[in-house]
């Protein structure tokens, strides 16, 4: 199978950010996409173009279109998250943004009534209708097929800094979890989700997507649904790490992040360095203390297994992609990084306010409503 790569103007940059929709009286998630997506949509077309449907009826995702920069990221999502807040506040409807709803149950929520998503119901049974998650999803253009596959694997270097960053779902079915992240290992069980694999070759890629064709695994390219993955008909690479990230603060530094890491790498291919890889293994092992501990997981750094906090390395690492980001015009962008560690990721705060609330999973989903309207607590 052949798979037509469309390269795209280097680090270009895009985002998609899934909202769940949440009775204000309640503070349970509520079925109500149609009635959203049905008032948002622009008189003469069949859907708005930046705010679609998912899996779920408590979920609108809103997207950017291309951008050079990512204050133009930031300005596109507000402007479709400011619609449907306008559309959401007379129906009684609030959001939120989070990897996972702290207390409503999956076993009541409403499936959108589409074929793809009735199939993917089908097939995957208790798993599939488990998906009670939220994630934020970053695109950036690769200008060159040949650097799509070294990109994905350094990238993967990269994915507890990611994962720890945004983790925000330490909560599932009222009960806490232990985990920071327990939506990263709840979507790792569908069939073709979870860490890629990774392969050296543009051909090994493309044998295998002639596999899971042939087997009758997909019958389209997006159902491969890896924690990153190759967007050829987009022409970028998609991080698709993160929970849902409650504020619009967090998504523009954490698609900085991925911009800066995207063009380093993009810039050091075109010196002819080879990029650092781990062992899969490490990789794996990563990904799960990074879910399991957020920002306090010690995590593996090398092939030669050298061990380093997550946050120590992250720190040194906004350092060193500080002239990357001046390039990119997203130093700001990038630099609240440091104020999500400083004030916490979502896990933290979430669990905080249920301390100081008395256990109160409903002060943690008004918490959540609240920081998506005001933005990020002050540190």
């Amino acid at each position: 199978m052949h798979i037509e790569f469309s390269p795209s103007r280097r680090s270009t940059v895009g985002a998609e950010w899934e909202l769940a929709l949440v009775d204000r009286r309640t503070g349970e998630l509520a079925s109500v996409a149609e009635r959203i997506l049905e008032q948002v949509r622009p008189d003469g077309q069949d859907e708005h173009p930046k705010i679609k449907q998912e899996l779920l009826l408590n979920t609108v995702e809103i997207i950017t279109g291309i951008c050079d920069t990512i204050g133009e990221v930031k300005a596109d999502l507000a402007d479709s998250l400011e619609l449907v807040h306008k559309v959401c506040d007379p129906l009684g409807v609030e959001l939120f943004s989070a990897g996972s709803h702290p207390f409503s149950t999956w076993y009541q929520q409403k499936v959108t009534d589409k074929e793809r998503y009735a199939k993917l119901i089908d097939r995957t049974q208790w798993w599939g209708r488990q998906m009670l998650i939220y994630g934020v999803h970053v695109h950036v253009g690769l200008d060159h097929r040949d650097k799509v596959l070294p990109v994905l694997d350094a990238l993967l270097n990269y994915f507890p800094h990611l994962q720890a960053l945004s983790a925000s779902s330490p909560y599932w079915g009222g009960e806490d979890t232990g985990y920071a992240s327990n939506r990263a290992l709840m979507f790792q069980q569908l069939p073709t989700a979870g860490l890629p694999f990774q392969f050296r070759k543009w051909t090994e890629l493309e044998n295998y997507v002639d596999d899971m064709f042939v087997t009758g695994v997909i019958d389209h390219f997006s159902e491969i649904r890896w924690d990153i993955r190759p967007a050829p008909h987009f022409g970028t690479i998609e991080m698709r790490v993160c929970d849902g990230l409650p504020t619009l603060e967090e998504v523009a530094a954490i698609a900085a992040l991925t911009q800066c890491l995207v063009d380093d790498f993009s810039a050091r291919l075109d010196d002819g360095e080879i990029l650092p890889t781990m062992p899969p293994w490490h990789v794996q092992e990563n990904k799960w203390r990074a879910a399991r501990y957020g920002t306090d997981a010690e995590i593996i750094l090398d092939a030669a297994g050298r061990e380093r906090l997550v946050t120590d390395d992250l720190l040194d690492l906004l350092d060193r992609l500080e002239p990357v980001a001046r390039r990119l015009d997203c130093v700001e962008e990038l630099r609240s990084v440091e104020h999500i560690l400083r004030v916490g990721p979502s896990y933290r705060r979430q669990r905080a306010v249920a301390q100081s609330c008395n256990g109160s999973l409903k002060a943690v989903v008004a918490s959540l409503i609240s920081e998506m309207r005001t933005g990020l607590p002050r540190s």
